[in-house]
């Protein structure tokens, strides 16, 4: 399964997106789902623990591993829940006008993903929207000198 978009943004940006777990720990996951960090380890074998948190209050708890990390340019993991198990494969591409990010989830077999297909396409089509959020709300501050970093202001 695949998800792709292009984002005007430096590839760098959103490789760190991607990367920083103070960054991606905002956007990850459909809307209205907020995200707890136990663990991120970017490194091969590193673990990513985390719990994400439903807007109706459920709790679903993920573990992920990293198999393959080339920086600002691939980002490959492993999910490993039960029934729900897939590689993921993130490239970032330097295209006109940003950065095209092709996302693919490799499940085992068809069956595995088809009762939760339309469910996925929705919720990576949302995790983007986040994602670009976040980078459109980085871009629209900046901080003015003699300001507090609390303070920043709109750019004008």
């Amino acid at each position: 399964m695949r998800t792709s978009r292009v984002i005007a943004a430096p590839r760098e940006l959103l490789y760190a997106a991607w990367t920083d777990p103070g960054q991606l720990v905002i956007w990850w996951g459909p809307h209205g789902f907020t995200n707890t960090f136990h663990r991120f380890e970017l490194k091969p074998e590193g673990l990513w623990e985390f719990t994400m948190h439903g807007p109706n209050g459920m709790d679903f708890n993920n573990t992920c591993v990293f198999k393959r990390i080339e920086a600002h340019i691939h980002l490959e993991f492993d999910h490993l829940k039960e029934m729900h198990f897939y590689k993921a494969m993130v490239t970032f591409s330097e295209v006109d006008g940003g950065t095209r990010i092709d996302w693919i989830m490799r499940f085992d077999t068809a069956e595995e993903l088809a009762p939760i297909r339309v469910f996925i396409e929705r919720a990576n089509e949302e995790n983007l929207d986040r994602l670009h959020a976040l980078l459109r709300a980085q871009r629209s501050t900046v901080v003015i000198p003699g300001s507090t970093r609390d303070n920043p202001q709109p750019a004008t």
